[in-house]
Order: C-alpha cells, then structure tokens, then sequence
C-alpha cells in the first residue's frame, strides 16, 4: 500500500450514525470515508457548502450533507436532530471543525482570538452538550474532539489556535469524566503536522525525509488521522475515555537524535 492509499477500517462501525464536523475535506472527509467504510451512516457537515455535498454524494447512500456554523446553537440542534430523523439516532461525533493561526501572539488582534476561541473550543462544547441526550437514548456513544499536538505542547506562531486545543483537551477530560457512568466515551485526537489541502499551500509535503522535526521525519496523511478517530468511535476502544491520543510521528515525545547530536 502506497503512504497516499487510504488504509482499510480496522474497526467496525455497523448500525452507528456518526456526526463529522469539519467533514468537506482534509481530515474530516478522510475521517467521513473511513466511518462509511466501515459500515456507519454519516452526517457531515461544513461551512463549505459544494464541498461538503459533493463529498457526501461521492461517499454514497448512507451520508448526507449538512451547511452547518458550529458557533451556532441553533446549527448544532438541527443537525442534531436531522441525524436522529434520518438514520435514527447519534451514536458518535468528531468535533473537527476549526481554523488555524500562524503568526505571533503580539500580533493577533483580540477580535480574531475571540473568534479562534469561538469556532474551535466554544463549537466543541456545543456539540458535545447538543449530543448528549440523543446518545443517552442509545445508551452509549463516542465523542472524538480533535485537538492538536499543539494542545500538547507550547507552539511558537499557534496564537489562539494552540490556546483553543489545549482547552478542546481539557474539555474533552471533562466530559469524559461527567459522562463516564451514562456510557458516552470522550476522547481527543492529536494530530501533528498532516499533508491536506490547507497545508499543502504553505509547501508542506509527503515523504520520507520531507520533515526532519518528527523521529519519522515525515508529515501525516489525512487517511492516518482517520484510522486513530474511527477506532476511538468504535467498540474496539470500549473501555477508552479521557485519553489524548497523539498521531503525530512522535513530534511530542521528544526532539529528534539528529537535533540533541547537534546535526
């Protein structure tokens, strides 16, 4: 299998409805395809409306397409209840949605650190609490958040952006914690640097040798972060909940030997 060959799900998904945020592309379409494949009803939804239905149409019969701002209370209760008119109920939630910073503290203006905040933490809790009632009826469920290896560590140019996934990675402890007895699993995904259409406009590439920071020295590929995020909504991570899980070639665990040999 090439590293650009989207792996096959190695957990099973069947009879589950599953809400992606975030889903028209990248990570989330990655995770949306994965969640198909192994055998779930999907609802995606995105700010990007013709990307988002046209993934949902080339995933086939059992996704649907949802134009959804996750600020939005409003959104987050309708898409709710679309997924439990359409397949019947809630079963697991991806929280992927949210967008990036890259420049220094300094620079940022508080407007735009408030509206970070706002899209990647505050839509996360949105979704988790909108959810819950629906999962409660089932009598279990799974919440992905996805956070980030900058929720892990202190990232230079991360700005409200880093400050946004070090609190989805409270939350999701949280939640995890509050919900453990009702069944409801909540867990969070860290990626590291991952080759997607975002990234690959600031140069970011795929191979070997491309990304000496990481002990793999490589990046990610979309279809790696999704193979972490279905088993987390899985049976097969039944007794998984409060965990962070670092997908990131081992950028967070510790500088690479070239850099501590000086080379």
């Amino acid at each position: 299998m090439s590293e650009s060959t989207p792996a096959a799900p190695a957990a099973d998904l069947t009879g589950k409805t599953v809400v992606l945020t975030g889903a028209a592309r990248g990570l989330g379409a990655a995770a949306a395809e994965q969640a198909v494949a192994a055998g779930a009803h999907v609802v995606l939804t995105d700010v990007l409306q013709e990307e988002g239905a046209a993934t949902a149409e080339r995933l086939g019969e059992r996704a649907r397409f949802l134009a959804h701002d996750v600020t939005s209370e409003e959104d987050w209760q309708r898409v709710a209840d679309f997924a439990v008119a359409e397949f019947g109920g809630i079963d697991g939630l991806v929280n992927n949605a949210g967008i990036s910073t890259g420049a220094p503290l300094e620079t940022l203006s508080t407007d735009f650190f408030r509206k970070v905040l706002d899209v990647n933490l505050t839509g996360v809790f949105i979704g988790m609490k909108t959810v819950l009632p629906a999962m409660k009826e089932r009598g279990a469920g799974s919440i992905v958040n996805i956070s980030s290896a900058a929720g892990l560590m202190g990232l230079a140019m991360t700005g409200g952006y880093g400050a946004s996934k070090w609190g989805v990675r409270g939350l999701t402890k949280i939640g995890a914690v509050e919900w453990g007895t009702a069944r409801v699993r909540v867990n969070s995904v860290h990626p590291g640097m991952t080759y997607t259409p975002m990234t690959a406009r600031v140069g970011i590439e795929v191979g070997e040798g491309k990304y000496p920071n990481t002990p793999m020295a490589r990046v990610g590929e979309a279809h790696e972060i999704a193979g972490a995020v279905v088993f987390l909504l899985s049976d097969a991570a039944s007794y998984i909940t409060g965990a962070e899980l670092a997908v990131d070639g081992g950028w967070t665990t510790g500088p690479t030997v070239k850099y501590v040999m000086g080379q």
